[in-house]
């Protein structure tokens, strides 16, 4: 199975979609992946393997088909802290898909003060830029590192002229030696002065009828050389001046506009957005106060998730493929409160299961990123060995699900907090442990949090 990797630059096709995901990730084993760090959940895992499969199918097809073929958006449904987020974040990092998280309560109805809603394109948009200028940076890194070394030995050896032939040869031999030192680490603390560009340029707001939002106007572009910044000679370590070096040929070997138009077809065909707490603006209520917009924003979303174009400071977005996630508890109201249009954009809905502390076990140990792993990692930066037993996590999971049930209920994010809580001494005592094993045991865990688990008004402000 082909999984993306971290800094490899990935090959795109036409429509800017990663080549790797085409014929190569199986709803099978894009579950398979997420299961490596969500535990349980499998109704929500297999909705949104097919989901992405969907997309995968969808280039397969005609064109002129493949124009009316449209996301199968998802609503998740479920308490905080069962996986909801994480599970659209790890699809995310699995394709490589511009991604972003935004809640539904941040956003207010067309005339009221705060951010409107085509400002998450935007921001998708800005993601996905970055997420291309670093991979085409990659790119570009050894041709830039070449070019910087050779203008970094210009600096240490400058150029002369009006001298023979054996002297030239002569001054190419020091250049070679300089090249071996450089290359080696050994010139890294000494000083070089270099001409650096002060990039500071103002900041410009523009206060709109939808809140404050930052313009698609770059005044450098429009004032070529009126805002250029300043050049002033500043002292340097050799290591210093190869990574500003670096950083300078990589800019100019970049291609900003064909960065921008990959963004956009980027985003336009495989981007991801995660909308929580979509409950909070459920309902269609009449009257004043916080519940008069609900319905409004619910109104401005729709077209959004229907398909709609945003302008972008990087051109036209186009919304009609891009993958929602939509989420929310629901204790409150339910998914029929949505208005019918919006109701009908999200065809696939999920209810997540709540967890307990047979899910909490295996959270505390199964997940490539599971707590006792991180932990044990942390520790061992500063020597300390750190071993859990099996009864310890045991009983980490039960008091877990004890604070729950009696406190409101945040689901896997109690964990974290009883973590803290068990390993703070340990934690704050690290670096005088240095080459010891320090084993957690049921003991322990009852000795650091039995009295703060039986205190019910304690375990809410500690726990």
């Amino acid at each position: 199975m082909t999984i993306p990797l971290p800094g490899k630059p990935l090959p795109e096709d036409e429509t800017g979609v990663l080549k790797v995901l085409e014929g190569e990730l199986t709803p099978k084993e894009i579950v398979a992946e997420l299961d490596k760090y969500i535990i349980g959940q499998d109704k929500a895992k297999k909705a949104v393997a097919i989901a992405l499969r969907n997309r995968l199918r969808r280039k397969r097809l005609p064109p002129e088909l493949a124009e009316e073929v449209y996301p199968k958006n998802i609503l998740m449904i479920g308490p905080t802290g069962v996986g909801k987020t994480e599970i659209a974040r790890r699809l995310a990092r699995l394709t490589r898909s511009p991604f972003i998280k935004v809640e539904a309560t941040k956003f207010t109805e067309v005339g009221y003060v705060g951010r409107d809603v085509e400002s998450m394109i935007r921001d998708l948009t800005e993601i996905a830029v970055n997420m291309v200028r670093e991979e085409k940076r990659k790119e570009v890194r050894e041709k830039a590192e070449k070019s910087a070394e050779e203008r970094l030995i210009s600096l240490l050896v400058p150029p002369r002229t009006g001298f023979s032939p054996e002297d030239e040869v002569r001054e190419r031999e020091i250049k070679e030696k300089i090249r071996e030192q450089l290359r080696a680490g050994f010139l890294d603390d000494r000083k070089v002065e270099l001409e650096v560009t002060e990039r500071s340029f103002p900041s410009f707001e523009i206060i709109t009828s939808s809140g404050v939002e930052e313009m698609g106007i770059n005044i450098k572009d429009l004032l070529p050389g009126f805002l250029g910044g300043k050049s002033k000679r500043r002292r340097m370590t050799v290591k210093e001046a190869r990574e500003y070096l670096i950083s300078e040929e990589e800019q100019k070997l970049l291609d900003m506009d064909e960065i921008a138009r990959l963004a956009v077809k980027r985003v336009e065909n495989s981007g991801i957005i995660f909308i929580d707490e979509l409950d909070k603006v459920a309902g269609r209520e009449k009257g004043y106060g916080p519940d008069v917009s609900r319905e409004g924003v619910q109104r401005d979303l729709l077209p959004i998730v229907e398909g709609t174009t945003v302008t972008t400071k990087y051109g036209l977005v186009r919304t009609d493929h891009i993958l929602f996630f939509a989420a929310g508890a629901f204790h409150v109201t339910k998914p029929s409160d949505l208005i019918p249009e919006l109701q009908g954009r999200f065809p696939i809905r999920v209810e997540l299961d709540p967890l307990g502390k047979k899910e909490f076990i295996r959270i505390l140990t199964e997940p490539k990123n599971a707590l006792v792993k991180q932990y044990t990692a942390l520790l061992a930066t500063e020597g300390v060995k750190l071993v859990f037993t099996d009864d310890a996590v045991e009983l980490i999971a039960e008091y877990a699900e004890m604070v729950n049930d009696r406190a409101e209920n945040i689901g896997a994010r109690r964990l974290h907090t009883i973590m803290e809580k068990l390993l703070e001494e340990i934690s704050f005592a690290g670096p005088e442990l240095a080459g010891k094993e320090v084993t957690i045991d049921a003991s322990y865990v009852k000795k650091m949090l039995e009295d703060v688990v039986a205190d019910e008004d304690l375990s809410r402000y500690i726990l």
